[in-house]
């Protein structure tokens, strides 16, 4: 591809630590827990009773009465985290061409919690088909892409990502690839899910996904530890504002890093598990570091997807392994997800905020609640445990991985 360069000069975040950046990203640093017992619904007959819900949210603050009205959660979610990012990236929108200014947005399920209460509705009112007129247009999950555009007159390209836990991620890279492409000059990226809903937290724990440390909500996702039984849910928006190199330095913009490097592989393995290899991991990292134009030793730390799930950690694990095994340096990564929980379709974005401002302000948010490492775990990976690590990040790389096998890769670096 072309030496057209792309950078990230604006961040958005609406989640379980945090409803601006800068609350998101000093509670990451401090190592909070976002887990605690449900408030969407009672969950008593479920075996989870807890996740990491957003606290606080007033979509009134940025969303006008119509918005909220004819929008599902997850897509205020992503209104809401889209107009910081917006904001914080100082574009004039006035001074800009709508069709150089586009929208690529991940998610998971989209609008799962307005699916839920109008068939509830229905069931109510003896079958007689009574449905909102906004049920399909609050359903359908490229919405939040839609109204994101509408909601700040964005013309270029415009669409939805779906590939389960790795949508955002996809996103990401999509919009990468479309700058560089000359497709656009901007992009706000991201993600944004609503999963709280008794159909999902219902649909995961038959699955038996999902921990059932109900006694302890805040230490329940503990990555890497032999006693993880499952990964904790969570939910919320992040976004990204992703612009071309001599665009935003034309206008003097507050650059964050570069977007490096994105690849993009399928395992081909099972419905819902990792390669117990790490294949598919291992080879989008390979290729996302070759875009880069960075070798392992160059990459100062790895936001990994870990869930704090049986297989899952140690698959990941193996692929890092694999990946540094002719290197003189050892892997350090870190699992957000013990903050965070589990935001799906939103995960990629919400950990690529927090690798961005990593290289950002050198510092890597750590992992909590691990207390021993599971001997499965290779040996040569140096994991950042309980306490934040303030050193030099000139190259971060944000993995996630979704039901169906698929693996999407995002690299950053200082500028």
């Amino acid at each position: 591809m072309n030496d057209t360069r792309v950078v990230i000069t604006g961040l958005g975040a609406l989640t379980p630590l945090g409803n601006t950046v800068a609350d998101y990203w000093e509670n990451a640093v401090n190592g909070k827990s976002g887990a605690a017992p449900i408030t969407k619904f009672n969950p008593e007959k479920f075996p989870t009773h807890f996740a990491c819900e957003v606290k606080g949210f007033d979509p009134k603050s940025r969303l006008d009465r119509n918005e909220i009205k004819r929008s599902d959660l997850f897509t205020q979610y992503g209104l809401y985290a889209s107009a910081e990012a917006i904001e914080d990236s100082g574009l004039d929108l006035d001074k800009e061409s709508p069709f150089d200014m586009g929208v690529i947005w991940g998610t998971g399920q989209g609008g799962m919690g307005t699916f839920e209460d109008e068939m509830k509705n229905y069931v109510k009112n003896d079958f007689n088909p009574r449905f909102s007129p906004f049920f399909v247009p609050r359903l359908i999950p490229n919405m939040a892409s839609g109204l994101i555009s509408m909601k700040f007159g964005l013309m270029g390209p415009n669409y939805t990502t779906i590939s389960a836990c790795a949508s955002s991620n996809t996103a990401i890279m999509d919009a990468f690839n479309y700058i560089k492409l000359g497709k656009a000059k901007a992009f706000v990226a991201g993600g944004s899910e609503a999963p709280i809903t008794e159909a999902t937290i219902g649909g995961f724990t038959a699955m038996k996904a999902m921990s059932t440390r109900n006694d302890s909500p805040e230490t329940a996702s503990r990555p890497f530890d032999p006693e993880r039984d499952g990964f904790v849910m969570g939910e919320g928006a992040c976004a990204l504002i992703l612009e071309e190199y001599e665009h935003a330095k034309a206008r003097g913009a507050n650059i964050y890093a570069e977007v490096c490097g994105a690849a993009m592989t399928a395992d081909a393995y099972h419905l819902t598990a990792t390669h117990p290899e790490g294949l598919g991991a291992l080879r989008g990292m390979r290729l996302a570091m070759e875009e880069a134009g960075v070798n392992p030793e160059d990459v100062d730390y790895i936001n990994t997807h870990t869930t704090s799930t049986p297989v899952g950690d140690i698959s990941e694990t193996k692929a890092v392994s694999k990946l540094y095994e002719n290197s003189s340096s050892r892997p350090v990564i870190s699992a957000t997800k013990s903050m965070t929980g589990h935001l799906l379709g939103a995960a990629g974005a919400a950990e690529a905020v927090l690798s961005v401002l990593a290289v950002k302000n050198d510092v890597i948010p750590p992992t909590i609640n691990t207390k021993t490492i599971d001997p499965e775990i290779p040996k040569n990976i140096d994991i950042v445990l309980g306490d934040a690590r303030e050193t030099k990040v000139d190259v971060s790389m944000s993995n996630n991985f979704g039901f169906g096998g698929h693996n999407a890769i995002a690299m950053f670096k200082k500028v």
